[in-house]
């Protein structure tokens, strides 16, 4: 089974684009699930199921998603196996640009949008910087010069990455990443793997529920600013 992890801010566009590139695959007479990683609730499902496309949701509630992905990510393997999918496809949250949700051997694709700002790609961390593809949404909405711009400043921050321009809506540019997703790497199992790069820190006390404010709370991992 090949597995695709695709990750990105929030709002970019990640379900339209997986909805419509799962739909090229599956034309092409491709089995495709998956996995969707989120936090406190999320609607996806209806908008998979309408499309006959197979779908485990997953909700982190309070524990940051990109953790909540690399403890279940090699059950939901597992699941996509037992399913008999070609594809299992895993959608990231996306909460912060320090999510780091690609693993080592594994086809990583980033997901962001033209509206999203110039300097955006420069905020972005390893969920971009680390990605083997990068798929760049709404298009249709800005001028040719800021499209450019844009896909100019992602490939300052990635040079080694594809980058190709998708229109969620339409669907144009689909067939082109299912064409790239289709290279990926056939695994058997994901046990001993690694991820791309270490996980955002989450071991301070308000990590573990603390809600007063104050240095006499503040144990584990905390950084202070410099004033």
């Amino acid at each position: 089974m090949k597995l695709i992890t695709v990750a990105g801010p929030p709002a970019a566009g990640k379900t339209s684009v997986i909805i419509k590139v799962a739909g090229a695959l599956q034309a092409a007479g491709k089995t495709v699930g998956v996995i969707k990683f989120d936090c406190l609730s999320t609607q996806d499902k209806e908008l998979y199921d309408k499309k006959n496309i197979p779908v485990k949701i997953g909700l982190s509630g309070n524990l940051c998603p990109d953790h909540f992905f690399a403890i279940n990510i090699e059950d939901a393997f597992a699941w996509g196996q037992g399913q008999g999918f070609e594809f299992l496809i895993s959608e990231s949250a996306g909460l912060c640009n320090r999510c780091a949700p690609h693993i080592r051997g594994v086809t990583a694709v980033c997901i962001i949008d033209n509206l999203s700002g110039i300097h955006t790609p420069q905020k972005v961390g390893p969920m971009l910087k680390l990605a083997d593809m990068i798929i760049i949404t709404k298009g249709d909405i800005v001028s040719q010069a800021e499209r450019e711009v844009f896909a100019f400043r992602v490939r300052q921050v990635n040079p080694g990455a594809v980058i190709l321009p998708v229109n969620g809506l339409t669907g144009q540019g689909a067939y082109e990443a299912g064409t790239f997703w289709n290279k990926a790497e056939d695994r058997d199992t994901l046990s001993g793997c690694r991820l791309r790069f270490s996980l955002p820190a989450a071991t301070c006390s308000y990590c573990l529920g603390q809600t007063q404010i104050g240095d006499n709370y503040q144990m584990g991992n905390v950084r202070k600013m410099v004033w």
